[in-house]
């Protein structure tokens, strides 16, 4: 025979409401007992009735998931995080991508809202319309990763980029590099100008000129992430260091880096935003940012099932990056000129 809230609620040692609360979102329930229920219902299997609660509250149940590119690895991370969460309270996920496309996350959007989904979980690709009229349906809706200007009641849990950027700048600076390239991203929301001008007040802290013609922004696609690596490196074979502001483009700084048969860290020190796997399998292994895709995920996750009826408070968490030091960076050699 199946669990039931009454078997939850005894294992837990707490009252009916209390599991209800858990797993409604609705009420405060402290962080100690809130584990208790969550690992008696795990030890009981138990799984909150979808049909009871779709007729309380008029809602089908399960909360939306949209990415950009779900192949993208920190993507995929902070996907896994959102589907953790979501098992650990019961819940299940729809998932769509955008590709990127406004267009196309708008009528994802659009449609979630019509399934009357608990809400929707999202790493916006940047009009701000569509999520607007989701967060007025009354679902919930908050951001992952990327937040947009011009929503300031939608929460988002982000990573600390300003911080992961500023410590890398500070560890070429203290290896005594000057010619730093900020290998950037297009200007498109915040997180781009964010990372910019971390970079910036780094080297300013430092009493170090930014050289204009050394900051260079790409797309984020592949082609454009190597052109401009490409056009760098030819360009500038004074710059002693670059500094990607993601794995992408860090990506495209190593692969032009080993087609000019330059030697990293001997010719040019490489470091980027964003640990990915990869990073560890190059040859030296790459320095880099590590940003807690799985954390944000989860914790986006959680914020919208805990704050579902608006009682939670809006603006921006931003979890820490870890500097994680490894071989593509050494001491400033002066360049290749």
């Amino acid at each position: 025979m199946a669990a039931t809230v009454k078997d939850v609620a005894a294992a837990a040692g707490v009252g009916i409401a209390t599991v209800s609360r858990v797993f409604s979102g609705n009420g405060a329930v402290g962080a100690a007992t809130r584990e208790r229920v969550l690992a008696a219902a795990r030890e009981l299997d138990y799984r909150p009735s979808a049909v009871g609660r779709s007729l309380k509250t008029r809602r089908t149940g399960g909360i939306g998931l949209v990415v950009p590119d779900v192949t993208d690895p920190f993507q995929a991370e902070l996907a896994a995080g959102v589907l953790a969460c979501a098992r650990d309270l019961g819940e299940h996920v729809v998932l769509d991508v955008s590709g990127g496309d406004p267009g196309r996350e708008a009528a994802i959007v659009e449609r979630m809202v019509g399934q009357r989904l608990d809400g929707v979980v999202a790493v916006p690709a940047g009009d701000r319309a569509p999520w607007a009229a989701a967060a007025a349906a009354g679902g919930g809706v908050v951001f992952a990763d990327r937040a947009l200007p011009g929503l300031p009641d939608v929460p988002a849990v982000l990573a600390d980029d300003a911080a992961g950027v500023a410590s890398l700048a500070e560890y070429l600076l203290g290896l005594g590099h000057r010619r730093i390239a900020l290998l950037g991203a297009a200007p498109r929301g915040r997180a781009r100008g964010e990372r910019e001008r971390a970079f910036r007040e780094a080297l300013a802290a430092a009493g170090v000129a930014v050289d204009e013609e050394l900051m260079v922004a790409a797309r984020p696609a592949r082609d454009s992430a190597y052109a401009a690596a490409a056009g760098l490196l030819q360009s500038r074979p004074d710059a002693t260091a670059v500094l990607a502001a993601t794995h992408l483009l860090g990506e495209a700084a190593v692969l032009v880096a080993r087609e000019l048969d330059l030697r990293v860290p001997a010719d040019v020190s490489i470091a980027m935003v964003g640990d990915v796997a990869w990073a560890e399998l190059c040859d030296p292994p790459l320095t880099a940012v590590a940003r807690p895709g799985r954390d944000i995920g989860y914790r986006a996750c959680e914020t919208l099932l805990r704050d579902r009826n608006r009682r939670g408070p809006a603006g921006p968490v931003r979890l820490p990056a870890e500097l994680v030091v490894r071989g593509s960076c050494g001491p400033c050699r002066g360049g290749r000129r």
